[in-house]
This record gives structure tokens, C-alpha cells and sequence, in this order.
């Protein structure tokens, strides 16, 4: 009997056992977070996620001698998305596996061989077959500490999985961490402030909910002229950012939305949200209309979501330099100065290695911390062909890992 048999997902029960291995393998984790597994399945219903009109997705379980499952990881390609790379290139995510190699490289064969007949000439993983603020990456630091939502947790061992299969670094992703109790900005940031106070036409606000509409149109601007023009990012349509707007409103607490503008003209943003990873590991994945009401409620009446969420920071490439982010969180340090917010850290994930200006601001002028450390892996399927890592912004490729 062979030790181990790959099987395509397609069955309802198959679904449920690709999002219930996570629960048995971290059984007894105190740092793992089961995300919700609407979550999951989202990336992978074509009403749900738009890479799939012009793209596919499939996903594998891998059963031991026994029948039981050891393993899962799921593959996708978009054909906009792969042309943005020096070659074709699809992904691999969802990946959890048992401490095996031989179970490792079943699942990533079957990765590899199906997007080669796809077209591919490479493949990145882990990562989300979505947007990167989500399952993006593989934890190789931080093991110690609970995972920001939809942010990955791996075993440690799942680097030597990868590694010794032939995947090889791509770039890294720094998640940087603030404490907001005893934590003050630097004397550079006040500087910068004054700076900004002294010259008219720049304006710093949190949102208002009742004008979600416009908060929206603001970001998209921004976005699209801050963002847009990295590697692997498309730019946002209007329809697009108010839906993701409207979908954070139930979770969005005002006074952690920033936007700055100058002469009226919206210039910069900085969106944070309530960590959700402090309150749903006990709803196991489930959401409901229950869970989503008490969800809500403890969101409303307790204080144990006391982290922050930096989602995604950005300054329109014209005001670099200005002290635009200084500004932001000025506005925002003042309100937790006042005690008036339960928040006692900021996390801000997902600040790439090839960014080096937005490391030093981070590290500079919002004052946090390295904190975590996830990769992205490339494996070309060409393996003669010489890698490269992710072009430094503004700079030239990098051979070395």
C-alpha cells in the first residue's frame, strides 16, 4: 500500500477536511488563531473572488496509510497576475502538512505539474490566491507570539518543507510591533509635525462612518498612486473599494481610519482595525449570525481586543518625505494619549523587504519594532534558470537569499 494518496478536492466532505486539518495539527497551540472559514472559502468561489474569471484554482488533500489527512495545499494561477512576472507564475497556499518531506513534495508535485500544463514557469508560495494582506507568506520568526487575523502561523519546520523541495526566498515580509501604553513617537516625528502645522493646507482626520462613500473614493485615489505601481498590485476600482469599506464597517472603529490632504486633496491614509485574532479562536471557524453577534458584542463591551491592525499605510509618491505618516500618527497618538481608546499595541504586518523607504519610516517616524518575520518563496520550474530575489524598489535585483 502506497504511504501516501493525493486526492482532488470536490466533494462537500472533502472541503470540510481541508479546513479542519489546522484544528487537529495545532491542537494545544496557545499562539494559533483558526481563521473563519468563510474566509477561506472565498478564495475560491468565483462570486466571491475575481481572479478566477480569468484564472483557476484547485486544491489537494494528502491521506496517510490510514486514510487520515496528512497534509492539504491549494494552487491558482491569473492570467493578468502571472504576466506581471519575468515568467509566468502561479501560486501555492493553504499549505499544512505533517513533519514529512516525502508528504511535502507530493503535495508541492502536484502544485508544480498542474500549473505547468496551465502555462506556469514558476510558482510562489505560500500565498493567498487574493489580495497580500492575507495568507501571505511563511512565518519564519515569531513563533512565540499570536498571529494577526488572516496573517499566516506555521510550524517551524514547514522552512526546512519548503526549502529543501527547491523553493528559495523571494522576499521578506516584516510585521513591526508598537506599544501604545508606554511607547512615545520620537523627537523626529514632533519636529516633522511642526513642520506640517507651519505651512497651510494639510489637514489630518479619522473618518466618519456616515461618509464611507467618500472615505472610499479618498483610498482608491491614494492607493492607486502610492500602491499601484508595485509588483504583482493592480489598481482599484471605485466598486471595489466601497464593498471593501462596507465590509469593515461592522468591525471598524472610526478613530483608527486616518487620512491626510492637502489643499483638500486627499494625500495619504493610514487604516487600522481592531485585532479580531483576540476574540474568535473559540468560534473554531464557524461564523454565523450568533457568532457574528457576539463577535460584535464583545467588540462593543469588552476590552479584550486591545491590539491594533495596521492594514495598510500609504503616501501619494509627491509628498514623500513630507512628514505625511508623522502627521497621521500624531493625530492618532494624541487620541490614545487622552485614554479614550482601549488599544494597547499597533502591528503593522507586511512591510516587504524590497521597500526599504517604507521600513526606515516605519521604523523612523511611526516608531515600532521588528517584530515578526514571514517569507515569500519562489521555485522555478526551470531549475537550470538562474533566480533572482524581488527587485529592491528604485534599485536592481538581488541574486543573494
Amino acid at each position: 500500500m502506497a504511504k501516501y494518496i493525493l486526492e482532488t478536492v470536490s466533494s462537500k466532505r472533502q472541503v470540510r477536511e481541508f479546513l479542519d486539518l489546522p484544528k487537529r495539527l495545532y491542537a494545544g497551540n496557545r499562539y494559533y488563531v483558526h481563521p473563519w472559514d468563510k474566509d477561506i472559502e472565498s478564495r475560491f468561489d468565483a462570486a466571491r473572488n475575481e481572479l478566477l474569471a480569468d484564472g483557476e484554482a484547485v486544491r489537494w488533500l494528502l491521506r496517510d496509510g490510514e486514510g487520515r489527512v496528512a497534509g492539504r495545499i491549494a494552487a491558482f494561477y491569473n492570467r493578468e497576475v502571472a504576466a506581471m512576472n519575468e515568467q509566468p507564475t502561479g501560486g501555492c497556499g493553504f499549505f499544512e502538512c505533517i513533519d514529512d518531506q516525502a508528504a511535502a513534495d507530493m503535495l508541492f508535485d502536484a502544485s508544480r505539474d498542474w500549473l505547468a500544463s496551465k502555462g506556469m514557469e514558476a510558482m510562489d508560495g505560500p500565498i493567498n490566491f487574493g489580495e497580500r494582506d492575507q495568507w501571505w507568506g511563511l512565518l519564519i520568526e515569531g513563533f512565540e507570539f499570536q498571529p494577526l487575523y488572516a496573517n499566516p502561523y506555521n510550524f517551524h519546520y514547514y522552512k526546512k518543507l519548503f526549502e529543501n523541495y527547491g523553493f528559495r526566498n523571494y522576499f521578506y515580509q516584516h510585521t513591526y510591533i508598537r506599544n501604545l501604553v508606554s511607547g512615545e513617537l520620537g523627537s523626529a516625528v514632533y519636529e516633522r509635525v511642526k513642520r506640517l502645522r507651519e505651512t497651510p493646507g494639510y489637514r489630518f482626520t479619522h473618518i466618519d462612518k456616515k461618509n464611507l462613500d467618500q472615505a472610499a473614493d479618498d483610498f482608491r485615489l491614494v492607493y492607486n498612486k502610492a500602491w499601484a505601481h508595485f509588483p504583482g498590485v493592480k489598481p482599484m476600482e471605485r466598486e471595489k473599494t466601497q464593498k471593501m469599506l462596507r465590509e469593515m464597517r461592522p468591525i471598524m472603529d472610526e478613530k483608527l481610519i486616518y487620512f491626510a490632504y492637502f489643499n483638500d486633496e486627499p494625500i495619504g491614509f493610514f487604516i487600522m482595525v481592531p485585532d479580531l485574532n483576540r476574540l474568535i479562536g473559540r468560534f473554531r471557524g464557524r461564523m454565523n449570525w450568533f457568532n457574528g453577534l457576539r463577535l460584535l458584542s464583545m467588540l462593543k463591551f469588552t476590552r479584550k481586543a486591545d491590539r491594533v491592525f495596521g492594514v495598510i499605510f500609504g503616501v501619494v509618491p509627491e509628498f514623500h518625505g513630507k512628514g505625511i505618516e508623522s502627521g497621521m500618527m500624531y493625530e492618532f497618538e494624541k487620541l490614545i494619549g487622552s485614554g479614550n481608546l482601549k488599544y494597547k499595541t499597533l502591528e503593522l504586518a507586511w512591510v516587504g523587504d524590497f521597500n526599504p523607504v517604507m521600513m526606515r519610516m516605519v521604523e523612523n517616524y511611526v516608531c515600532a519594532k521588528k517584530h515578526k518575520l514571514h517569507a515569500t518563496y519562489r521555485y522555478l520550474f526551470d531549475r537550470e534558470k538562474p533566480f533572482t530575489r524581488c527587485p529592491r524598489l528604485g534599485g536592481a535585483r538581488r541574486n543573494t537569499d
